[in-house]
This record gives C-alpha cells, sequence and structure tokens, in this order.
C-alpha cells in the first residue's frame, strides 16, 4: 500500500497517512479535521491557524494551539478587535506562537473585519461550502489545494476586509471545518464525519 493511501495503524485503525502519527496529528485527524464547526470566534481560531501555518509545518501550529488561545483572547473576536500596538508588541515577544509581525498584524485585522460582518464569519464562510459533497478521495492526490469555492471564499473575505486569506488558506480552512469532507476512502474517520 501506497503511503499516500490510508495505513493501518499499531492500534489497527485505517487513517490518513498524515493523520497515523505522531500522536498531536492522530488526535487532530480523528476528533477534530474535517467535522464541522460553527459560530463566529471558532471560525476565526480557525482561520488564525491557517494563515499562521502558512509555511510551516501544521504539527508547528497544533503543538502550539494553546498558546496562541492564551496569546488571542481564546479567539475572542470583539477582544482581538480591540488589541492595539501595545498588544502586537506583546505577541512579538511571545516565544509560545509564531512570532511573525505580518500575520500578527493580519490576524488583528481579521477580527476587526470580522466584527463588521452583518452575517457574521461562520454563516459568510459557510455559504461557500459546496452544495454536494463529492466523491472520497482515495489517495492524497486527489486532494485538491484550491477549489472554485475556495477562490470565491478568499476574494469574499479580502473584499471584506480580511488579509492574508488567499484560497489555498480558504480550502484548508473548508477542510479544517468540515465544510468538504477530505479524509480519504476507507478513513475511520471518514465515516464518523
Amino acid at each position: 500500500m501506497s503511503s499516500s493511501q490510508v495505513v493501518v495503524g499499531a492500534d489497527g485503525v485505517a487513517r490518513c497517512p498524515w493523520g497515523a502519527s505522531p500522536p498531536d496529528y492522530l488526535a487532530y485527524h480523528d476528533q477534530e479535521w474535517g467535522r464541522p464547526v460553527f459560530g463566529d470566534d471558532r471560525l476565526f481560531e480557525r482561520l488564525t491557524l491557517e494563515a499562521f501555518q502558512s509555511g510551516l509545518s501544521w504539527l508547528t501550529i497544533l503543538r502550539k494551539r494553546d498558546s496562541f488561545r492564551a496569546a488571542f483572547a481564546n479567539f475572542s473576536i470583539d477582544l482581538v478587535a480591540d488589541f492595539g500596538p501595545a498588544d502586537v508588541e506583546r505577541l512579538m515577544a511571545d516565544s509560545g506562537i509564531v512570532r511573525n509581525r505580518a500575520k500578527i498584524t493580519a490576524a488583528l485585522t481579521n477580527a476587526r473585519a470580522a466584527r463588521d460582518l452583518p452575517e457574521g464569519l461562520s454563516d459568510l464562510a459557510w455559504s461557500f461550502a459546496p452544495p454536494t459533497r463529492r466523491p472520497a478521495p482515495e489517495v492524497l492526490a486527489d486532494i485538491p489545494a484550491v477549489t472554485a469555492e475556495s477562490t470565491a471564499m478568499a476574494k469574499a473575505l479580502k473584499r471584506r476586509g480580511f488579509a492574508f486569506v488567499g484560497p489555498t488558506t480558504a480550502y484548508a480552512l473548508m477542510q479544517a471545518t468540515g465544510m468538504v469532507d477530505d479524509h480519504l476512502a476507507g478513513c475511520l474517520a471518514r465515516a464518523s464525519t
């Protein structure tokens, strides 16, 4: 079996290959990724983490997630929207998170933009979910990095003042929040989403 197909772990469970190990990935794969997420603050957290992941390993972000939550007021849109220059400097000095000024500034910009959305971030983001579920991908190569829906979402977010959200980040958000289900055919998590 190719490493791009489901793999059976030591526990006898078939998973997407990226979710088979280490333990941080296993838990995220089995319990979160691809499961529907609703609520403005919860979507803001996922959007922020996906933007911080750009150019880095997702494992890095997962391992810093608790620190991100503490640093960004548990991703409360209203609280983060009120962060100012002193908060940017505080975040730049926080070794528990990814210290990238452009990404930190984008998170604050995005909180302000999210606060101003009449329909809310969750409703806006979910409006781009495909109307029908695609067939289960057989191998990792079957999973796109960008779709028409993620491109449209990225454009809509940018028009509304969001930053650091391109079509690839938008698609990663769609995957992480269950707007699409990209667990491979035969994966235990696909059966439970």
